[in-house]
């Protein structure tokens, strides 16, 4: 992020501030408005196809103590983060919270770290700005991307270029906190895959994927971070790669897909930013338990109750999506990326994934 950025998001939360001191001198009590994150409050924009907040706001008002609390420990991180980017340095969301610990007035310290978090995502949507410009970062994501593209980076010791295949390891390349500080240079990739598991992901490297069929291999890690959807939604609108996810068969990686196609609820004001709408479901489906005769768990009654919600979610309410989650019901099973390989380590490179890909039209 370049000087002239840091110096418009520190403005950006010194207005924000400044808003509080001009209510006093109107004689209002002081206030911060801001959408309420629930379930209740999430809509499905059908036009720009990723979830946004309804109209229901919040109202963090100091005409209670409870409300005065939330709007000092505000205008404390307020304070915190324009000190941190006058001196351009960096925390995390952890870190924040035990700084707070340090504060000289007890009634802005944080009493969990959920607060802090909370109050963060607050910042972000009145102020416009991303915590990542706020140089504000999770813990350690371990995150990677490994596959033919050229990209240079700024780091604190300037700029350096990486080729993420020749110029990594084993272990690819690390997808930095904050994406929008690459620059892509060149690109032989003509798709990309996200891989839901570190396992998957390591046979696929093995096996030279990315080699045999140009594949940007990005591991997603679980419930992907912010910073994976962000260079995976970049990769696609800047370099017009298409996107495939790939992950386990149950719902809870449906949901994961769901994340990096139409956005999450927790950062539903970051979706136009984070989301990628035209990214496609790779597997495990639950057809290909049928077809392919894989190793199976069965359904838990948490799975089935989730399956049958996303029946109800606007995300997956597709003829595709509708048939899969259907089976699956009636199946009572699901199954692990790594199913595939009772067919042996080589199925999922030279069989699965190929076939998949070109019935999706991917190559």
């Amino acid at each position: 992020m370049s000087a002239d950025n840091d110096q418009q998001a520190r403005e950006q939360l010194i207005d924000l501030a400044a808003q509080f001191y001009d209510q006093f001198e109107l004689g209002e009590i002081p206030h911060m408005s801001v959408p309420t994150r629930t379930k209740n409050n999430i809509e499905y924009d059908e036009d720009k196809a990723v979830w946004v907040y309804g109209d229901r706001e919040s109202t963090r008002s100091a005409n209670s103590v409870r409300g005065a609390r939330k709007l000092l420990k505000a205008v404390y991180t307020i304070e915190f983060l324009a000190d941190q980017l006058e001196e351009d340095r960096s925390s995390t969301l952890r870190e924040l919270y035990y700084l707070s610990e340090s504060w000289d007035n007890e009634e802005a310290q944080f009493s969990d770290q959920d607060e802090s978090n909370g109050l963060i995502e607050d910042l972000e949507i009145v102020s416009g700005v991303t915590r990542e410009d706020f140089h504000m970062r999770p813990e350690e994501s371990g995150a990677t991307l490994m596959g033919p593209l050229h990209l240079r980076e700024q780091t604190r010791r300037g700029e350096r270029e990486i080729h993420c295949q020749k110029d990594v390891g084993e272990g690819g390349y690390q997808i930095p906190n904050n994406p929008d500080t690459i620059d892509f240079l060149d690109c032989d990739a003509d798709f990309i895959l996200a891989v839901e598991t570190g396992g998957m992901r390591d046979r696929l490297v093995e096996n030279g994927f990315d080699d045999e069929y140009n594949a940007l291999i990005v591991h997603l890690k679980g419930q992907p971070a912010r910073a994976t959807r962000r260079i995976t939604k970049r990769l696609h609108d800047e370099l017009d790669l298409p996107v495939t996810v790939f992950t386990d068969g149950d719902p809870w990686s449906y949901r994961i897909y769901g994340s990096v196609a139409y956005g999450s609820i927790k950062s539903a004001h970051l979706s136009e930013y984070l989301a990628t709408p035209a990214a496609q479901f790779i597997g495990i489906q639950p057809a290909d338990i049928v077809e392919y005769d894989l190793p199976t768990d069965p359904l838990s009654d948490s799975d089935i109750n989730a399956l049958e919600s996303e029946l109800e979610d606007p995300r997956f309410q597709t003829d595709y999506w509708e048939e899969q989650i259907e089976l699956q019901l009636d199946l009572g099973k699901k199954s692990e990326q790594q199913a595939l390989a009772s067919h042996g380590l080589d199925f999922v490179t030279e069989t699965y994934l190929p076939e998949r890909l070109t019935e999706m039209d991917v190559f």
